[in-house]
């Protein structure tokens, strides 16, 4: 059995004035200092954007345990 990653979620709603660059470096900064990647980006009529980001939850395993030795 191959066990799915688990993923934590972000949702961001980027206002009409908020500028296709400007959209740009904000998921650019989020994408290489915070380590998110784009799940999923809705476009409104009205030109707001929602944007789901997600990343990766790394859980750490024990490697040494006092019952080892």
């Amino acid at each position: 059995m191959v066990q799915q990653p688990e993923y934590e979620f972000r949702s961001l709603l980027l206002a009409r004035d908020v500028s296709r660059n400007e959209a740009r470096r904000l998921l650019t900064e989020e994408a290489e200092y915070g380590h998110w990647e784009l799940d999923r980006l809705r476009l409104f009529p009205d030109g707001r954007r929602k944007v789901v980001l997600r990343r990766k939850i790394i859980r750490q395993v024990r490697t040494w345990s006092p019952l080892m030795d």
